[in-house]
């Protein structure tokens, strides 16, 4: 498994040097519907506290127009009759006038969405990185086109790793049973026929893959639990360490992952 590292120190601590001091980049936070958008807002929180990000922007459905203030970081795009995001040219507007988006999920679970999700990353032109609901909602209709977006970061399960493998008909099975090495193995070859990076966690390591190259953290170096490690605040800490360190996905994600 020349593919494959496994490690215990990071090897790219040398990427929060290039944290800058003074705010800067566009980043752009999408998610939420009518009735829940808690986590699109607790990651903007998060993030405005943590890192200097100059244009910080919570992206959410126009359904929460009335519940929310007026405010210059909130944007409100088109929704469906359930309250979630309508029309694909708005999403891919607003993630490239970004220079990194994240797709934080507290989506409803609808076709509409599904489909202008799925265009979104099919033919957005800036790095965008799903997690939570959105990769369940991005596999309902994810397509060969949208998996060949070199600017896409899915951060999901071992389940939702397994319904992508399943919407492009990918030849593999992944499932919690099995060993780290069959895991690892399925990501190497699955990221060697797409150009996207993929982080999940299995069996006690965080394992990030691009271009067939497959690296494992153990979660006890992260800081998080099997729990927590969904909630958002590693996602915007990938996202920031990828804004800064552009077109390295692989070791900015790496370098995010380690306390």
């Amino acid at each position: 498994m020349d593919y494959f590292k496994k490690l215990t120190e990071n090897p790219y601590a040398d990427f929060y040097w290039n944290i800058p001091e003074t705010r800067q980049g566009a980043l752009r936070i999408i998610g939420g519907n009518a009735q829940n958008f808690r986590t699109p807002i607790k990651t903007a929180e998060i993030i405005s506290t943590k890192y200097p990000v100059k244009d910080l922007v919570v992206v959410l459905p126009d359904a929460l127009k009335t519940k929310l203030p007026s405010l210059d970081n909130l944007i409100f795009l088109s929704s469906t009759d359930s309250g979630s995001f309508a029309n694909a040219e708005e999403l891919i507007k607003a993630i490239n006038v970004a220079d990194f988006s994240i797709m934080i999920g507290d989506l409803s679970k609808n076709s509409i969405t599904a489909k202008a999700l799925s265009s979104a990353v099919g033919t957005s032109e800036k790095p965008l990185l799903l997690t939570r609901d959105s990769v369940d909602l991005f596999a309902e209709e994810c397509t060969e086109k949208s998996l060949m977006n070199e600017n896409l970061i899915i951060f999901g399960s071992i389940a939702q790793l397994q319904k992508v493998f399943k919407a492009v008909y990918y030849p593999k099975m992944v499932l919690l049973s099995q060993s780290l090495v069959q895991i690892s193995d399925a990501l190497h070859k699955f990221t060697l026929s797409y150009p996207i990076t993929f982080i999940t966690l299995h069996a006690g390591q965080v394992l990030v893959a691009q271009n067939g190259e497959v690296v494992a953290v153990p979660l006890e170096e992260t800081g998080f639990s099997p729990l927590t490690i969904w909630g958002g605040e590693l996602a915007a800490k990938i996202a920031t360490l990828n804004l800064y360190n552009p077109n390295n996905f692989l070791k900015a994600s790496v370098a995010a992952i380690f306390a």
